[in-house]
């Protein structure tokens, strides 16, 4: 045998082993061997919040071990976030990953904690879904032309609510305030939930938000829906346009629901969740309960949620460039 193949047989035998090994450190931890840990960096009560928690316990099944939701809302859930970078990567602390987070956040925060690209490790994308602006019932205008013309009427009148500030629902009412040349104060929040509240007691005018989290106040009467981000019009919401038919194309991007791990969780981790997840989605109870919402199951790989991240970040970094965004 030549000194070449020599070489070739031992790399070959070097990779084998390192695989081994590797599934030998899995089956020694036995993982999980304990509770899983998944952040959610935004206020309860909020889309992530909600899909978080909708598979959480069939997750918890499916690993043999608790799968417990811990919010950790703040900075357009940055704060969350940065814990999760911070985590050890060892499986037992997994995060939900939003544009907000890997996307909006990082592309108009000057000097970001964090590189939403190299500092995760993508596990699944679970779900996509609509973005809806929605006003108060007490609003003087209640469809899309009329809203227009009485925010062109009343520059700087109104208020609106979001997320966060550098979160997906403050970016894309920016970009609608760019596009339409209206004036509408920002009001940032610590997540969805609290923002839902003032607009609902109608201390805010009107807000920008995923729809699953404010579809419960739209049917029970307590908002108005104007305009969607949606490929196309809702089955929940037939009479209501997208941002694409009112000549908006740009602003009609949904949200999407990820979990990913801290930089340099194992690979093999990363297989056993994300088959989990996969198993997960499968079920037809969870399938109910996502699409419920309004929300799009996605299920992606983790290189094509990685993938995502990246188109995504690139996307909001133009954005910013282009209407000159910054942070209030």
């Amino acid at each position: 045998m030549s000194i070449p193949l020599l070489r070739l047989g031992a790399r070959a035998v070097l990779c084998s082993l390192a695989l081994s090994a590797g599934t030998a450190v899995l089956a020694q931890t036995g993982y999980p061997s304990k509770p899983i840990r998944l952040i959610v960096p935004f206020a309860a009560g909020g889309t992530t919040d909600l899909i978080a928690r909708v598979v959480a316990e069939p997750l918890a099944r499916e690993l043999g071990q608790a799968v417990v939701v811990d919010n950790k809302s703040g900075a357009g859930g940055t704060v969350g976030a940065q814990e999760l970078v911070r985590a050890k990567p060892d499986g037992y602390t997994l995060g939900m990953a939003t544009v907000s987070t890997t996307a909006t956040n990082p592309a108009i925060t000057p000097k970001f904690p964090y590189n939403p690209e190299t500092d995760f490790t993508p596990i699944i994308n679970i779900a996509a879904t609509p973005n809806v602006i929605a006003v108060t019932a007490k609003f003087p205008a209640h469809d899309y032309k009329g809203f227009v013309q009485e925010l062109k009427n009343n520059p700087d009148k109104y208020a609106y609510a979001s997320t966060g500030s550098g979160s997906i629902t403050h970016m894309l009412m920016e970009m609608y305030k760019a596009s339409t040349g209206v004036q509408v104060t920002h009001v940032p929040y610590r997540g969805a939930g609290p923002a839902l509240n003032d607009v609902v007691a109608g201390q805010v005018s009107m807000n920008l938000d995923n729809l699953p989290s404010s579809l419960p106040f739209i049917k029970a009467g307590k908002l108005v829906p104007i305009v969607v981000a949606a490929p196309k019009r809702l089955a929940a919401l037939p009479n209501v346009p997208t941002f694409k038919e009112v000549g908006l194309e740009p602003v009609n991007r949904m949200a999407y629901y990820g979990i990913v791990g801290p930089k340099g969780t194992p690979k093999e981790v990363v297989d056993r969740i994300h088959a989990a997840l996969k198993k997960v989605l499968a079920n037809p109870v969870v399938q109910q309960h996502i699409e419920g919402t309004g929300s799009m199951i996605l299920g992606t790989t983790p290189e094509q949620f990685a993938e995502q991240i990246k188109v995504e970040l690139a996307l909001y970094r133009q954005v910013v460039k282009t209407q000159n965004l910054t942070l209030d």
